[in-house]
């Protein structure tokens, strides 16, 4: 239906975006009989503003409730509101409101990750690894369509339906899922903004050894560019491996990217080293002649 002019536009309430009808009642549950999502991917951590929604909640209790799936072998495993869960306690609280709904691993998994991205702050971590979790429930669920499933007979492309809800392109969203592969001192290095997302992103192209090299690089000598770590990709796609020598010689000869570094030896300079007798062609070829020498040194710890 075409919108009226001036008519306002009804945007879906926290309980319409979780599935959560108004027949629905929710009951007081002891909070020891409910455990954490398994591989809960969102950070429940005591910043400020945690400790604003415990006072929120010593002031007004909690005004929405958990949503929670009963166990096999009894109790029940939290689906939406760990914050609230954690924050409760610190109030001291002992019970949570919260609905009970039976739901399929895959199912738990979508409602927990939609229920989460309503936050205003998620970290690149935690949106990598709710992206991830719900790519793969919704490929299972397209894989096994029900009977009144809306994928039976379609192509259904969990990478575009993914993209659609969440508002960003494929492309970007198989970006932040690479980030899973990550050692996970370089993730934590992207949540607090010291590795960029591009390099980030070509670094997790590489194994955990060569990532191991790459984090003790970093924390040595600095960030690395996105085309430094291309570099490095490159000689492990063309060798099989590297060593951590060749990685540092291999970063610091891209260091400036494509752009050549001038090393400049003045006569005056080289006269130190040098007799009146030699002129500047017998220099440089003894220079030269050093270089190879090193070189060939150079080349021979590597190999060993």
């Amino acid at each position: 239906m075409k919108q009226r002019p001036g008519e306002k536009i009804k945007l879906k309430s926290v309980d319409e975006l979780l599935g959560v009808s108004n027949e629905e009642s929710n009951l007081d549950i002891p909070m020891d009989q409910i455990t954490a999502f398994k591989d809960h991917p969102y950070k429940v951590v005591d910043d400020a503003k945690m400790q604003e929604l415990v006072e929120s909640i010593k002031q007004n209790g909690i005004l929405t409730p958990a949503i929670v799936r009963p166990k096999l072998d009894g109790g029940y495993e939290m689906i939406s509101g760990h914050r609230r869960m954690h924050a409760a306690k610190l109030a001291g609280l002992s019970t949570i409101p919260a609905i009970i709904r039976e739901m399929d691993d895959d199912t738990a998994t979508i409602v927990m990750v939609e229920a989460n991205a309503q936050r205003e702050e998620v970290l690149p971590s935690e949106k990598a690894y709710a992206y991830k979790m719900k790519y793969d429930a919704m490929r299972r669920q397209a894989g096994r369509p029900g009977k009144n499933s809306p994928h039976d007979g379609t192509n259904f492309r969990a990478d575009e339906e993914l993209a659609k809800m969440v508002g960003e392109s494929k492309n970007q969203v198989y970006r932040i899922m690479r980030l899973t592969e990550l050692l996970p001192e370089l993730l934590d290095m992207v949540d607090v903004g010291k590795l960029p997302m591009v390099p980030a992103v070509e670094i997790t192209y590489l194994d955990k050894g060569v990532q191991k090299l790459i984090y003790k690089y970093m924390q040595e000598y600095g960030i690395l560019k996105s085309y430094q770590v291309t570099s490095v990709r490159k000689y492990v796609e063309e060798n099989g491996s590297i060593t951590e020598l060749k990685l540092k010689r291999l970063i610091e000869e891209h260091m400036t990217g494509k752009a050549n570094k001038k090393v400049v030896l003045t006569e005056k300079k080289l006269r130190d080293y040098f007799s009146s007798n030699y002129s500047t062609a017998d220099m440089e070829k003894v220079i030269y002649k050093l270089l190879e020498q090193w070189k060939a040194e150079k080349n021979k710890e590597e190999t060993t």
